[in-house]
């Protein structure tokens, strides 16, 4: 019994002083543990950018300028497009004169508009501007929207004079109801947060993931390393449990910052509401702990397999595609078979949509997610450890 607890305390000793060591290595460039967690401090920051500007977009109405032509057959319509800041081109300030000029957006009115509006007779108003740019989306959608009001009030008013309720027009009305909770409301955050979370987790311990792989093979302490009394399944763990900690920083640091970012965008201008408490955050860190070590386990094996440091940084550095690209997939398909519920990185992106959506946390697909995402990190991590065992890999000469 002694024997056995001697050899325990044996095991944990000589892994404890590889952590360490991993440790001292990870945090000693703190100008590389910086931008190693660079990803956490600007992730915050884009949320917050992309939601004010998709916030004034939808809500703040800008003064839009049109090259009107035949604006006098229509002084009503003319009147009806200034009322919704549609402007003639002819009023727009100088210091914008070129950006609206590059736009070109341009609406023809027929002569025969007043005829045609007499007699009851349909009205073809040609616009035109470049559909592809994205900066003419906008306005155009207004200028549609602009001409059906316009067009609508006076259908009804020709209806009305004919002596028609003009409620036959709609005999049936549909009245939604959303059932979505207060907090999912604004899915714009959710979906940027969501992918995000994925990133630092995968982000965050890369550098430290090939520095103590492919940089210490380079630096010949790997070698020497292999040449202790130790195990090299002791020395995969302790380097994983190195990059996994910079990993989980990353997504904390995420998670901390949003909640505090977040407060600074009004969505109360968009009847949205978004809160991110402390027992979702906690939630959703336990979700992502299995994430943190299978891309550090998935990062250390990759580097191991290259030949230099540089080949490592180049090939590790395509797995920071991944996280954001399941996701993505995962969002784009409306039926999702029920397998992908198993799978690392598209289980646990299907269970943060559902979180962020307020629906309650299925806790059996956590668990499942989790325990296939710790089944694969453990499977690299025997692997790897097995690998260490070959020179070829030691030497990167195969």
């Amino acid at each position: 019994m002694n024997s056995v607890n001697s050899n325990l305390n044996l095991h944990i000793i000589q892994l404890k002083a590889l952590v360490l060591k991993e440790y001292k290595e990870a945090f000693r460039d703190k100008r590389a543990l910086i931008v190693a967690l660079m990803m956490a401090f600007l992730a915050p920051v884009a949320i917050v950018l992309m939601s004010k500007i998709m916030i004034e977009k939808l809500v703040d109405e800008p003064p839009v300028y049109v090259k009107f032509s035949g604006a006098e057959y229509a002084p009503k319509l003319i009147m009806h497009f200034a009322d919704n800041n549609l402007l003639n081109f002819a009023d727009v300030p100088e210091d914008e004169k070129a950006t609206w000029e590059q736009r070109n957006i341009a609406i023809d009115i027929p002569e025969d508009y007043a005829i045609n509006m007499a007699e009851g007779k349909p009205i073809k108003l040609h616009l035109q501007a470049d559909f592809n740019d994205k900066a003419v989306t906008p306005p155009i959608r207004r200028i549609n929207n602009a001409v059906r009001e316009f067009s609508l009030s006076i259908g009804y008013k020709r209806l009305l004079l004919r002596g028609v309720d003009v409620r036959l027009l709609n005999p049936v009305k549909l009245v939604e109801q959303d059932t979505a909770k207060p907090d999912a409301t604004f899915i714009m955050i959710s979906m940027m947060l969501g992918i995000y979370l994925m990133m630092a987790a995968f982000m965050s311990g890369l550098s430290v993931a090939i520095d103590s792989s492919a940089g210490e093979r380079e630096r010949n302490v790997l070698e020497m390393l292999l040449c202790q009394p130790v195990s090299t399944l002791k020395i995969v763990l302790a380097k994983l449990i190195g990059s996994s900690t910079i990993s989980i920083i990353g997504v904390v640091l995420v998670l901390v910052l949003t909640s505090i970012s977040v407060g600074f965008i009004d969505l109360t201008k968009i009847g949205a509401t978004f809160s991110l408490d402390i027992s979702t955050a906690a939630i959703l860190l336990l979700l992502l702990l299995p994430i943190c070590f299978f891309a550090s386990a998935c990062q250390l094996f990759v580097a191991f397999q290259t030949k230099s440091f540089k080949e490592a940084q180049s090939t590790v550095g395509m797995l920071i595609g991944i996280p954001a690209f399941i996701p993505f997939v995962v969002s784009m398909m409306d039926d999702r078979p029920e397998w992908l519920n198993w799978l690392p990185i598209a289980g646990q992106s299907m269970i943060i949509e559902n979180i962020f959506k307020g629906v309650e946390v299925n806790w059996l697909a956590v668990f499942a997610t989790s325990t296939v995402t710790i089944a694969i990190t453990v499977a690299l991590v025997i692997a790897l450890a097995n690998k260490l065992k070959s020179e070829k890999v030691v030497m990167a000469l195969s």
